[in-house]
């Protein structure tokens, strides 16, 4: 932990708005250096203008590759694009827009020249695609311009395909090889113009106004409780109030500031400023108005995260968040089907299996990576997709599908509604699940690797695992494949009846992740730890 986490970000600590810019037009990457290329991760390409990461021929190549996959996928309806708030996001929006133009396609860009929150990008596309008489027209599909909850100087840039959500790895595989061969050879082969002609959608209104299909808007307005929303001088920063004003709920929106430097944060965990609504550190000056309000929320900076603070809890868990909204919902959501599934990250915490258990719920466990809830959603089979870094979506109350990537703006408004309905905030209601299932104590720690041992944990396989026991216990499961979809899972995950851990390999550090948990208890749960680095290693040892 940093000497200064949760503490007000001073003058030092603020990148400098114009320089990045400057970078983002005069650096150019070189695709023989590994770090300067394409490379699409989770959830989309990354990086820094000041490292060459994130530049304007990357954005360039990427938006034509873009051009090149959806023609190739027949894909002839607009696309629909969006940009947070960060410093690059409006450079690449103007980047991206200009290759578009020149390519012909058909662009659907804010109507107020707004930011736009990812759920927001991910529901125009599907309700495109959903209405006969606009597919017609041809299938929709998106681009969203944000590094999600990164620090100020980072850019991001995500490809959504017609399904709404996360394109998958065959897609960004293919779109990230053109990209990088585009940037090799200078770009001669992109075609830019003027953005001109570009049409509008009014993403606000059309999220807004079907909110209702999802979210109990009338038991919020009726129990009077008090709503607090703090969008972090994020994407969601005009959508609470029109939230607000549209359902009339007694909402504050207690920071509409907008800052590309970020300058009213506090600081992470590890000193850096990053806008992550689930991190107690970097939420430390919301939580300050945290006994004003029933229910105060937080998203990052393209609304895709949620943290959701209660005035007994404080801020809570994600993972406890997830455990509680899972619970509730499959209680008052009548409407969805009986088989239904409950779709969790196998990193997120065992009290979900609990839970779906006592419900009498499929539980449906996959990879990191919320691509892979998308198609349980758009058909229904799956009610609930979360992960364990407070991302998560739902359906609507008639079971149909609401949105295919996270949606955090969703997962705060479903605070209130639980509040609401149940007179109990999240965090009394997690109490509860604890003194029926116990209380696990979860971590995600680092070890140190070098690439070459983060290539074969990548490519691990769960029966290269020669131990028997964990912290004590008959090991139950050794897992490179996720059970709910037998996709692989990069990396291991190792279970006993109290307890489990995953290993999976960093993919911008030198380290691998260690996600953790046991029933037993904090002290159980370092003895977990600290075995898991000896079975990977042994594994690894073994398997090389």
């Amino acid at each position: 932990m940093h000497e200064r986490a949760g503490t007000p970000a001073t003058e030092s600590d603020l990148i400098d708005v114009e320089a990045l810019v400057r970078a983002y037009y005069e650096r150019k990457p070189d695709a023989s250096i590994p770090e300067q290329r394409v490379a699409f991760g989770t959830s989309g390409h990354r990086g820094s203008a000041f490292n060459t990461a994130f530049n304007e021929d990357h954005i360039l190549a990427i938006t034509q590759a873009i051009v090149e996959y959806r023609a190739s996928q027949g894909i002839t309806g607009p696309l629909f694009i969006g940009a947070d708030t960060h410093a690059l996001s409006a450079p690449a929006q103007t980047t991206a827009l200009d290759v578009l133009v020149a390519n012909n396609v058909r662009v659907l860009a804010d109507q107020y020249d707004d930011y736009v929150p990812t759920p927001a990008l991910s529901h125009a596309i599907l309700k495109w695609n959903n209405d006969p008489a606009k597919r017609a027209e041809g299938e929709a599909d998106g681009i969203v311009i944000t590094p999600s909850h990164n620090p100020p100087q980072d850019g991001g840039f995500k490809y959504n395909p017609p399904h709404g959500g996360p394109a998958d790895s065959d897609a960004t595989n293919w779109i990230a090889n053109r990209a990088n061969e585009l940037i090799a050879d200078g770009c001669r082969e992109v075609n830019q113009a003027e953005p001109s002609g570009v049409e509008t959608y009014d993403f606000r209104s059309n999220y807004v106004d079907d909110l209702g299909d999802i979210i109990d808007f009338e038991a919020i307005r009726k129990s009077g409780i008090r709503i607090g929303a703090d969008p972090l001088g994020g994407a969601s920063v005009h959508y609470w109030a029109a939230i607000r004003d549209r359902y009339g709920i007694d909402l504050t929106v207690v920071n509409e500031r907008v800052d590309p430097a970020w300058g009213f944060m506090t600081l992470d965990w590890d000193g850096k400023i990053r806008m992550d609504p689930s991190s107690p550190s970097a939420m430390a000056s919301v939580l300050e108005h945290g006994s004003t309000f029933d229910i105060l929320t937080g998203n990052d900076a393209d609304a895709d995260r949620h943290g959701i603070v209660t005035p007994d809890g404080g801020l809570m868990n994600p993972n406890h968040y997830l455990a509680v909204a899972i619970e509730y919902l499959f209680a008052h959501r009548p409407n969805w089907r009986p088989d239904a599934a409950i779709g969790k990250t196998l990193v997120s915490s065992s009290m979900i299996d609990r839970v779906a258990e006592s419900l009498g719920r499929r539980l449906w466990e996959v990879p990191v990576g919320f691509k892979w809830f998308v198609p349980g959603l758009v058909d229904g089979s799956v009610g609930f997709g979360g992960e364990e870094s407070a991302g998560a979506s739902f359906l609507r109350f008639d079971g149909t599908v609401w949105t295919t990537d996270k949606d955090g703006i969703l997962l705060c408004l479903l605070a209130s509604e639980i509040r609401a309905v149940t007179g109990k905030s999240p965090s009394e209601l997690y109490r509860e699940l604890v003194e029926r299932f116990g209380d696990p104590a979860y971590q995600r720690t680092d070890a140190v690797a070098t690439p070459a041992q983060k290539a074969a944990l990548g490519k691990l396989d769960g029966d290269a695992i020669a131990a028997t026991e964990l912290a004590g216990e008959p090991i139950t499961a050794k897992l490179s494949h996720a059970p709910g979809n037998d996709a692989a899972i990069g990396g291991v995950k190792v279970a006993t009846a109290d307890a489990w851990f995953a290993a999976r390999p960093s993919g911008t550090e030198d380290v691998y992740k260690i996600y953790a948990e046991s029933f037993r208890g904090p002290e159980h749960l370092a003895v977990v730890q600290e075995e898991a680095k000896r079975v990977v290693s042994d594994a690894l040892a073994t398997a090389g």
